[in-house]
């Protein structure tokens, strides 16, 4: 399993909340078209103006398709800041409790 690990500076608290929240109803249908992921996790700082979003997928012909369309997206609003980084990793373990 592969992780691709982006991260965003310069948010506004309540525009992080905002997104937070249109993905967590988005979820429902589905990872956005061309993004054959298998799991997201988005953890966000409202106070610090960050967020950190973590987009893991089965394989790595998986990651790399999904990345290329993640990278043609943006977000709904430039409240949500910048994104500063984007990192990939190998999964190495996934504990869900």
């Amino acid at each position: 399993m592969f992780a691709r690990v982006a991260k965003w500076e310069g948010g506004e608290a309540e525009a992080l909340r905002r997104s937070a929240q249109e993905i967590q109803e988005q979820a429902g249908s589905g990872p956005p078209e061309g993004v054959p992921a298998k799991g997201f996790t988005m953890l966000i700082d409202p106070e610090g103006g960050r967020s950190v979003a973590i987009a893991l997928f089965e394989t790595e012909a998986d990651l790399r398709q999904g990345d290329a369309a993640l990278n043609q997206m943006s977000p709904s609003s430039d409240a949500v800041g910048q994104r500063t980084s984007v990192e990939v990793y190998e999964v190495a373990v996934d504990i869900r409790l």
